[in-house]
């Protein structure tokens, strides 16, 4: 087991965050810029220690809400994951395992993680219909925004554009030229679905239609 030295026990949460571009493939580089720790070769490996393990929980759970905001990644699958940048350091030659990783995210949709995650396809289970990339090592939510608060974000978007009291499809929402500047552009169905599910508890919304064609009102 790699040991990690006394002084620095404690595994920093910083990151930097540049303003977000148009997403990258999850195979390729962005020009993210990684906190100092992940090019610390024991950040790699999660330690047995108790309190050194939160901290380093805590700090890839940090690093990988900065890293899919920055990209505007709203989903991940695992096992594909493990061959990019977030997880793989080809500079020091290191790599979280899947077995690490699945304890990572594990953690970050625990309550004390902050539920910063959802399994969408659980790890090592049968292979979910019409969903691609999540294999043996599971596909998941990665919540930057929770929904409750991607709720806020689009409530503030109505307020502020004049949408109360209009109609609106759900792909107008997400993938309309109205919405490209905004956070939300381009979030996945299923989690939009949940955002606004917290506005209806609100009373802020009203959703109707089905099978691809819904749709919302806003009050």
């Amino acid at each position: 087991m790699v040991s990690i030295a006394p002084s620095i026990s404690n595994f920093s949460t910083s990151s930097t965050l540049a303003p977000s571009q148009a997403p990258p493939t999850q195979a390729q580089p962005s020009d993210f810029q990684f906190p100092p720790h992940y090019s610390f070769p024991p950040f790699f490996t999660l330690q047995p220690v108790l309190s050194t393990r939160t901290s380093q929980l805590t700090s890839w759970s940090t690093l990988i809400q900065s890293y899919c905001r920055h990209n505007s990644f709203f989903t991940l699958s695992l096992i594909d994951a493990l061959d990019t940048p977030l997880f793989h350091n080809r500079t020091l030659s290191r790599r979280l395992s899947l077995r690490d990783a699945k304890s990572v995210i594990d953690w970050m949709a625990s309550p004390e993680g902050g539920n910063r995650a959802e399994w969408i396809v659980a790890p090592s289970s049968k292979k979910k219909v019409g969903v691609e990339g999540e294999g043996e090592g599971g596909r998941f939510y990665v919540y930057w925004r929770r929904p409750e608060e991607w709720a806020g974000v689009i409530e503030e978007w109505v307020d502020r554009t004049g949408q109360k009291g209009t109609v609106l499809t759900l792909y107008e929402i997400t993938e309309s030229d109205a919405t490209k500047k905004e956070e939300f552009h381009g979030m996945d169905g299923e989690l939009l679905t949940k955002s606004l599910g917290m506005l209806v508890k609100r009373g802020k919304a009203q959703v109707f239609g089905s099978d691809g064609g819904e749709g919302v009102k806003f009050f």
